[in-house]
């Protein structure tokens, strides 16, 4: 419809001044045949606009009453303006509903106000949509934001939940998939404590129906068993390794960081009966878990040194997003495994690394690399968990380690002594000096990437006055993998690079990093 009055006026436009001459001298039929031809036309959308046109030979006087002539004015100024529509810098687009016009951009600095506001729409503008759509991310820079954690066996990150937002300590777990708070409803006029989420409180707390996917027993990559309880509701249970539960209700509910930056509502497990006080922060690489439904691209932490004193924690730093200390990690390769690569004692979902070698005390073990990968049933692999305290060794690796062990300080072990029934290489006497004997432990991976354990942290304090090697038996766990937990990961960074499938370790003083 645009294209006919644009016509008209090009028609006459270029027709101005051989009409004004000619209608003193001939007939409109006696109009010249075209001999030169102009293209027009808008890149965006608009089709080709031809017109052709002749000058007709005229007089100084007539160009000069053509020139002054109020109609040459008002073509000439239509023609300056539809030149500019024809550039490639400024073009006119039209739609049904709407038309915009587009300008070369600039830059211009943003107040903090603006800013704010920006990122918090960005935030909020998919929160009606499904969960994979939602995503942590600023207007104009990679999200990034640090939190704190308390750690004495576990890293606990206080976050605040809901709306307005109840701050729920939950456990930071790498070897876990489903996030869950402790939820329940308080007796009127009295105050929830702070290990437990009231939903009442909550404007965007909802529950998943029995009819949601989610609800579905053995959905790709999460195992979790679900049913429906008497309301029509999606009512989970969730078992870990070393015998704790949890079980609830799938929920929907947002994490507030800040008042401008938040998640759209994530799935997550509203728990009515477990063994622990505290929730789970499931950060493993499965499709539920807070780091893939916050679309993360990195995340990472620093686990400081563990406490002695009994009650007593330290602090470490928690990263989602980009690390400024990253540029001096050395980084890792993931292993991956395909659904054809699905083994029944195989944790695809865990972040496994290829684990090449042990030494202790400046000497190599002899144990085959194989012995760290999984094998035809899926047992063996090697996986970075921060959600365990010890780390766990296959029969074959633990048998190793501990032979080195007796070889250093065999007369010293306390006999007939089992660490919660899976670390049985335990002392009762001096352990700086017993570590002293023992050495430094060393892990070792491709690329020349270590992690270094000083032979001042290679004896946890268990119990009783009792030091144990860190190490427990995986067997026994009834795990069947190799486990490097947080007990092996004091002073330093990891970092979970998901966008590039690495993880990346740099030596740190974490306890000061977090003041």
């Amino acid at each position: 419809m645009l294209g006919y009055p644009l016509l008209f006026f090009f028609f006459l436009f270029f027709q101005a001044p051989a009409v004004l001459h000619q209608h003193q001298r001939r007939k409109s039929s006696e109009l010249p045949k075209p001999k030169s031809k102009r293209v027009f036309f808008c890149p965006s959308f608009l089709p080709p606009i031809y017109t052709t046109f002749q000058p007709e030979p005229t007089t100084l006087a007539q160009h000069t009453n053509i020139i002054m002539s109020p109609l040459f004015f008002f073509f000439f100024f239509f023609f300056f303006f539809f030149s500019l529509l024809s550039s490639p810098h400024l073009c006119l687009q039209l739609n049904h509903t709407s038309f915009s016009l587009s300008f070369p951009l600039t830059s211009l600095p943003l107040s903090t106000n603006t800013a704010s506001k920006m990122l918090r729409d960005s935030l909020t503008a998919n929160s009606n949509r499904t969960t994979n759509n939602t995503r942590l991310t600023s207007p104009s820079s990679p999200y990034n934001y640090r939190l704190t954690f308390k750690y004495s066996m576990v890293l606990i990150v206080n976050l605040p939940i809901g709306t307005p937002p109840q701050v729920q300590p939950m456990l930071l777990d790498t070897g876990s998939q489903l996030s869950w708070i402790q939820c329940h409803r308080k007796p009127p006029k009295m105050p929830p404590p702070t290990a437990s989420f009231d939903p009442s409180l909550s404007s965007t707390f909802s529950i998943l129906p029995c009819t949601h996917p989610v609800c579905k027993p053995r959905i790709p990559d999460f195992t979790l068993p679900t049913s429906c309880d008497q309301n029509r509701l999606c009512h989970y249970s969730y078992f870990y390794a070393d015998g704790t539960y949890a079980e609830g209700n799938l929920v929907r509910e947002k994490f507030t960081f800040s008042r401008s930056l938040f998640t759209p509502p994530l799935i997550l497990g509203c728990a009515t009966e477990s063994t622990d006080p505290r929730g789970i922060l499931g950060m493993n690489r499965g499709r539920l878990s807070f780091a893939s439904q916050s679309k993360l691209t990195k995340f990472s932490y620093c686990v400081p040194t563990r406490e002695t004193r009994p009650g007593s924690t330290s602090t470490g730093s928690f990263y989602l997003g980009h690390n400024p200390n990253s540029l001096r990690f050395k980084f890792i390769q993931m292993l991956t495994f395909t659904q054809s690569q699905r083994m029944p004692n195989l944790d695809p979902l865990a972040y496994t690394v290829a684990l090449l070698g042990i030494r202790i005390g400046g000497r190599k073990l002899n144990i085959s690399p194989a012995v760290f990968r999984a094998d035809a049933g899926g047992s063996g692999q090697t996986m970075i968990d921060s959600g365990s305290d010890f780390t766990y060794l296959v029969n074959e690796a633990y048998d190793k380690v501990r032979a080195q062990v007796v070889r250093a300080v065999g007369p010293r072990m306390k006999k007939d002594y089992v660490y919660s029934g899976v670390a049985d290489m335990c002392f009762d006497g001096n352990a700086v000096e017993i570590g002293r004997l023992i050495g430094d432990m060393v892990f070792e991976f491709e690329k020349g990437v270590e992690i270094v354990i000083p032979k001042e942290r290679v004896l946890a304090s268990v119990e009783g006055g009792v030091h144990c090697v860190g190490i427990g038996n995986s067997d026994k766990l009834g795990a069947a993998s190799n486990i490097i937990g947080n007990f092996h990961q004091q002073n330093l960074w990891v970092e979970f690079d998901l966008a590039n499938r690495r993880v990346g370790f740099g030596a740190a003083d974490c306890s000061r990093l977090a003041q």
